[in-house]
């Protein structure tokens, strides 16, 4: 069985994580690791996630800097910018392969790419594969339909802490990419007129898990790419999907689409918006 460690593991995410691994054939928990100020320390993993318990406590994330190879295979996060940092220390310490679902690279470029000089990591804005599929369908109608203007629609939960998303941003960066456009051709909302370049737009309300169309209107006709997450299952399948796929690779930077096998690197655009220039 390939033992994973569960960092974020009290958040939406990590219980549907841990949800899945309870039923999983090949993978179990091995480690469930919450922010080292948690009141839910010291409680059950499977009650946590609304489960019968699974004799796996929520431990603090500190449980990482003394983990070796052997007691754990890979490492999955969805954590907080913190978190995400002792991961990716781990990586550089111990070797183990991970799987990154935040988007929060801006301050840990060092740390990313010192990680995967060490071990295989699987760095990812949206790990849902229908989001990827999107992503991929979006950037190549960018480069057919030159001429459109191109819009960002994302919609979220009322709780959600940042606007835009991280899919938002990292779709913006590779369609940005397949127009030629420069990093900062992208504005967050607007309040005049259009200016060249790609809007983003953050909707937040009720409990969607997320929902995202890129739009690119053109005379006479628009063309919308749109994926709805009805729950976070499916990032959470694709979650652990990266994480059976990383186990088995070299050291390096790969994307959704490598752990999906599709061709070449359609789904780039998956590795964020601020990987530090990482690319797969």
């Amino acid at each position: 069985m390939i033992k994973a460690a569960l960092i974020g593991a009290s958040g939406r995410m990590g219980r549907e994580i841990i949800r899945l691994l309870a039923e999983h054939r090949e993978m179990t928990l091995a480690y469930a690791l919450v922010g080292s100020a948690s009141a839910q320390q010291g409680l059950d993993a499977g009650t946590v996630a609304g489960l019968q318990p699974i004799g796996v406590a929520l431990q603090p994330v500190d449980v990482l800097q003394r983990l070796e190879r052997g007691q754990v295979d890979v490492l999955i996060d969805f954590s907080r910018p913190a978190g995400t940092a002792a991961v990716l220390e781990a990586v550089i310490a111990q070797g183990v392969p991970a799987v990154i679902g935040t988007t929060a690279w801006a301050t840990h470029a060092g740390l990313l790419e010192a990680a995967v000089s060490r071990a295989a990591v699987v760095a990812a804005a949206n790990m849902a594969p229908g989001m990827v599929l999107a992503g991929m369908l979006a950037t190549l109608a960018a480069r057919l339909l030159p001429e459109t203007d191109i819009e960002i629609v994302e919609m979220h939960h009322a709780g959600k802490r940042d606007a835009p998303s991280g899919t938002a941003l990292a779709l913006a960066e590779r369609l940005q990419e397949a127009r030629g456009l420069p990093p900062t051709a992208w504005c967050s909302g607007r309040t005049s007129r259009r200016e060249p370049g790609i809007g983003i737009h953050a909707v937040r309300g009720g409990d969607v898990a997320g929902e995202h169309t890129v739009i690119l209107a053109g005379p006479g006709e628009r063309l919308e790419v749109t994926h709805r997450a009805g729950s976070r299952l499916a990032f959470a399948r694709g979650a652990i999907l990266a994480a059976r796929f990383v186990v088995d690779q070299p050291p390096g930077c790969y994307d959704m689409a490598q752990v999906l096998g599709w061709p070449g690197n359609a789904g780039s655009w998956t590795s964020g918006p601020d990987s530090a220039g990482v690319k797969p």
